[in-house]
């Protein structure tokens, strides 16, 4: 089965914040860490991953990802914070 992930990455603690969608959460990670997404996560340095979730449906993924980049900055940083309150690039966790 197909995972669709909608990701939040920040520079740092209270930071720079992008959200994005991908499907494979991995891979657009990496490429957000290595400076090879051209664009604003490479112009800001905004490489840790601090927020994910995933769906087995495309379109979710998309209207969600829309959703939250509509979002007040401070309701991103609350969503964060609940499920991640430390700010953990949760990269590594992924790929261990």
């Amino acid at each position: 089965m197909k995972s669709y992930y909608v990701y939040i990455l920040a520079s740092k603690r209270n930071g720079t914040l992008y959200t994005g969608v991908t499907d494979n959460l991995i891979k657009r990670i990496w490429q957000h860490k290595n400076d090879l997404a051209e664009g604003f996560t490479k112009k800001y340095k905004v490489h840790m991953l601090v927020y994910y979730e995933d769906t087995p449906d495309v379109m979710s993924a998309i209207t969600r990802e829309k959703q939250l980049k509509a979002w007040k900055r401070q309701w991103k940083i609350d969503l964060i914070e609940k499920n991640n309150p430390g700010w953990r690039d949760l990269y590594s966790e992924l790929i261990t």
